[in-house]
C-alpha cells in the first residue's frame, strides 16, 4: 500500500507519527508525498488551540477531497480522542479513528505485505542529523486554560533505560542533535522514581557516543532548580538554550491560569539562569488577552519583556476551549483585544531580536548545518531550535554535510536570522 500521512501540531505528536510509521514500513507498505497516489490517507491531529483545530479540520478535509472509491482515511491524535463522535458524524468520509493512546495501531491495522526495513521502533521524519526524544507523555500541570491532561491524561515518564537505548539507537543512525521534550520535561522521573530525575538523564544522554548537541524544551519554572542549571551549564553537549514557557508575569493573571509560580519566583530563576552561563539563551512562550487581563496586567507584561529582553519568545492570543475551567471564568476578552495585545508583544520582540542579532555581527558562532539552499546553506545556531527560531544562512562554495557543526562568522543580520561565511573563509572575502 501507498501512504500519505500528515503530522499537524507539535513535535510530540511528531514523534507519535514517527513510531506509528515505523511498524507499517516494517510490515512492507511504503509513503508517498502526493495524496492523489497513494491507498490510505494518514493525519495525525492537533486541537491544542482554536487555530490548531482549524488546522487539523482543513487537513482532514482536504485529504477527505483527494479520496478514491478505493482509498482509506484514518485520523489520528488529539482531534480524534476529543472529538471522536461529532468528526464520525460531520465528516463521514473518515474510515477509521486512533486516539492519543492508540496511535502505535495502526501498523496492526494493515495488512503484511512483505519485509520492509527496520526502524526499531521509528521511523524519523526530521532530517537525519537531529532527532526528537519524548521523555514523558500527558500533564499533571491542569493549567485552566489546557486541554492537554483531558486527551492525553496523567504524566507518566518513560523508563531511563528505554530513553537511553532509544538515545544510542538514533546516535547509531547518524543524528547529531538530539531534543528532549515533552509536556513538562523538568518533572520527569517523578511519578517512576518518586523525585524529579531530569539532570541525572542529561548527564547519562551526555555520554551517549555520537550525540553532539542536547537541546531541552518545555521546561516549567517552579521545577527549573538550582541542579538542573548546574547540569545545564556545566554539560559541554548541552547547548546554552532552555524552552521555559512562563506565560505572564502579573500574578493575577498566573494565578487565574492555575499556574505554579509567580512573579517573584519567576524572575529569580531567569536571574540564575542568565548568571549560570554567558551564552544562555531563554525562549519563552506567553499568552494575551487571558480572562481579566486588565490594560494595566498588559502593560506589566510588556515592560517585564523590554526589561529582560528573552533571546526567544512566541506569544499566543487566548484561546477560549470547551471544558477547560478558563472557559467558564468571567471577563472574557474580545478577539480584537487579545489579538492587538499579542502583536504589541511581539513587535517590541522583533526590536530585542533583531538588536541581538546586530550585536552578533563580526563575531563567529557554531553553526549546525541543515540543507542546501540555491545560495548556500541553512544552518541554525546553539540559540534556534528547529521551526521555531531563526536561521544561520551560510554562504560559501564548498560542499556542507548536513549535521556538521561548523565556526560561522556572521556578515550581517536579516530580521530574526543571520548570514555568515566560514570562519575558515572569512579572510578570504
Amino acid at each position: 500500500m501507498k501512504i500519505h500521512a500528515v503530522s499537524l501540531g507539535c513535535d510530540k505528536n511528531r514523534v507519535d507519527t514517527e513510531i506509528a510509521l515505523a511498524g507499517v514500513l516494517e510490515k512492507g507498505h511504503t509513503l508517498t508525498d502526493n495524496p492523489n497516489d497513494a491507498d490510505l490517507l494518514v493525519v495525525n491531529t492537533c486541537c491544542f488551540i482554536e487555530d490548531a483545530t482549524k488546522e487539523s479540520i482543513d487537513a482532514i478535509l482536504s485529504l477527505a477531497a483527494a479520496k478514491k472509491d478505493d482509498t482509506k482515511l484514518y485520523v489520528m491524535g488529539c482531534l480524534a480522542e476529543r472529538y471522536r463522535a461529532e468528526l464520525l458524524e460531520e465528516i463521514p468520509e473518515i474510515d477509521t479513528l486512533l486516539g492519543t493512546a492508540d496511535y502505535k495501531r495502526l501498523a496492526d491495522l494493515l495488512p503484511e505485505e512483505g519485509k520492509g526495513p527496520s526502524f526499531h521502533g521509528r521511523w524519523l521524519s526530521t532530517p537525519p542529523h537531529y532527532a526528537y526524544l519524548k521523555i514523558a507523555e500527558g500533564c499533571d500541570n491542569r493549567c485552566t486554560y489546557c486541554v492537554i491532561p483531558s486527551i492525553r491524561g496523567s504524566y507518566v515518564s518513560a523508563p531511563m533505560e528505554e530513553l537511553l537505548a532509544e538515545a544510542k539507537d538514533l546516535a547509531s543512525r547518524g543524528v547529531k542533535e538530539l531534543i528532549v521534550i515533552a509536556q513538562d520535561t523538568t518533572r520527569y522521573g517523578e511519578d517512576l522514581y518518586g523525585e524529579k530525575k531530569l539532570p541525572e538523564l542529561l548527564e547519562k544522554l551526555c555520554a551517549v557516543d555520537g550525540l553532539q548537541w542536547i537541546r531541552l524544551l518545555y521546561a516549567y519554572p517552579e521545577s527549573v532548580t538550582d541542579e538542573l542549571i548546574r547540569v545545564l551549564a556545566e554539560q559541554e553537549k548541552i547547548v546554552k538554550y532552555i524552552d521555559m514557557p512562563i506565560q505572564h508575569i502579573s500574578d493575577s493573571v498566573l494565578r487565574r491560569m492555575g499556574r505554579k509560580t509567580g512573579r517573584e519566583e519567576i524572575e529569580t530563576t531567569l536571574k540564575k539562569l542568565r548568571a549560570a552561563h554567558p551564552d544562555f539563551t531563554v525562549r519563552t512562550t506567553l499568552i494575551t488577552g487571558f480572562p481579566g487581563e486588565t490594560e494595566e496586567n498588559y502593560r506589566e507584561l510588556q515592560d517585564f519583556v523590554a526589561a529582560y529582553a528573552f533571546e526567544r519568545l512566541g506569544v499566543f492570543p487566548y484561546s477560549r476551549e470547551e471544558g477547560t475551567p478558563a472557559a467558564r471564568l468571567p471577563d472574557q476578552l474580545p478577539r480584537e483585544i487579545k489579538e492587538r495585545r499579542a502583536e504589541g508583544i511581539m513587535a517590541l520582540q522583533m526590536d530585542i531580536h533583531m538588536s541581538r542579532n546586530d550585536r552578533l555581527v563580526g563575531k563567529t558562532i557554531p553553526v549546525i548545518v541543515d540543507q542546501k539552499t540555491p545560495e548556500g546553506y541553512a544552518g541554525r545556531s546553539w540559540a534556534d531550535a528547529p521551526d521555531v527560531d531563526g536561521t544561520v544562512f551560510i554562504q560559501t562554495r564548498n560542499k556542507l554535510l548536513p549535521g556538521t557543526i561548523l565556526s560561522v562568522s556572521v556578515t550581517r543580520a536579516e530580521g530574526y536570522d543571520l548570514v555568515g561565511v566560514l570562519a575558515s573563509e572569512a579572510e578570504e572575502i
